[in-house]
């Protein structure tokens, strides 16, 4: 490395060290904390949907049942 782009590289360092954004670690703790809590969110409420279809489906059956044994009589 020649003394010239050694100069360069080194200018190049002092002037992007102060650019770097420091995240703190409450930082750091506040965005998985929130990452959890939408992940679990987004579960309970596919679950929920799911739960509930399923229901219907299965009432929806049922009703159907009733109703050819009702006319088998």
């Amino acid at each position: 490395m020649t003394k010239k782009s050694f100069l360069i590289f080194f200018s190049i360092y002092l002037l992007d060290k102060d650019s770097c954004y420091g995240v703190g670690s409450g930082t750091i703790a506040g965005i998985i904390f929130a990452d959890v809590a939408v992940t679990i969110l987004i579960v309970t409420t596919t679950y929920w949907y799911a739960s509930k279809r399923r229901q219907k489906k299965e009432n929806a059956d049922e009703v159907y049942m009733n109703v050819r044994a009702n006319c088998k009589t």
